[in-house]
């Protein structure tokens, strides 16, 4: 199979994924921690054996938490999330759980809070992607082959969105089925990834304007397999032994880093995909379009 076939493959592959995290996303929604929603956190451990989720859920109910959900964590722990409960209500919870419970920690946000936290995330992750797609085009803005600084800059911009696109649609069926949350080190290690992934895009986009401007192969298409080629195993080592870490972090690292740790992992998976394949493809049939213009 010849490189161009391949490339064409794995460019269809990419944005039949973009659709189904898309379907999964708007289907499922995601599941907002409190951080987003406002609401409280309790986590216990058990000295003992542990309830199950059933039997805690039936020592909770005659108490007012609205909506709330019990998660084990551990072998002994377990993680109720309910509604924005004052004091009186926290120790009435802990009084049903028994002294068999020890608290290990309480957090309480409230919804105006949440709210405010929501929208300046939104903002900040724009503001983020808007420097980072002008810092590339200003970089990238002489060029030969009649390739334009937007050019570079799109297909940076389009990568990064199939990388986010991808990271969270795992994330919504996470949380339909195994009720995974959004929270705050989730987003940071979102918005980590597009960092990595725009870092490792730069390094293939600038080894392709290093050979066009050596005239290294006989087209612009053979230009970038012969990029490609010398910066694949730079990338897939890099990614190789970031994973490494990030698995130790999710196995060893504790239940507060699993979902920080495995956005990462999940990031680095397809961003270093879309860098070395979907954003050169693009870079390609634009200027393709161009060239027949």
């Amino acid at each position: 199979m010849t490189f161009q076939k391949i490339q064409r493959i794995l460019f269809i592959l990419s944005f039949v994924a973009m659709g189904a995290s898309a379907f999964a996303l708007s289907f499922f929604g995601l599941n907002l921690g409190i951080d987003f929603t406002g609401g409280s956190l309790l986590e216990v451990e058990y000295i003992q054996a542990r309830p199950s989720v059933q039997d805690i859920q039936k020592a909770l109910g005659d108490i007012d938490l609205g909506s709330f959900s019990v998660q084990h964590t551990g072998e002994q722990g377990a993680l109720i999330r309910m509604k924005d409960i004052k004091e009186v209500t926290h120790q009435q919870v802990l009084s049903s759980l028994g002294s068999e419970a020890l608290e290990l920690r309480f957090e309480s946000i409230g919804p105006v809070i949440g709210k405010e936290l929501r929208e300046k995330t939104l903002l900040l992750a724009g503001l983020a992607m808007l420097v980072v797609i002008l810092y590339i085009a200003f970089s990238f803005r002489r060029t030969a082959e009649r390739v334009r600084p937007w050019h570079w800059s799109g297909a940076a911009l389009v990568a990064s969105a199939h990388d986010i696109l991808l990271s969270i649609g795992v994330f919504a069926l996470l949380g339909e089925y195994a009720g995974v949350e959004i929270t705050i080190p989730v987003v940071v290690a979102l918005l980590t990834v597009v960092g990595y992934s725009i870092n490792d895009t730069v390094v293939v986009f600038d080894r392709i304007r290093e050979n066009i401007f050596k005239r290294v192969g006989f087209d612009f298409q053979d230009t970038i397999k012969q990029a490609l080629r010398q910066t694949w195993f730079r990338s897939l080592s890099t990614s190789l032994t970031t994973l490494v870490v990030l698995l130790s972090i999710y196995l060893f690292g504790g239940d507060t880093l699993k979902e920080f740790s495995f956005m990462l992992m999940i990031g680095i998976v397809v961003g270093t995909f879309s860098s070395l394949f979907l954003a050169p493809t693009l870079l390609l049939m634009w200027r393709k379009e161009m060239l027949r213009a």
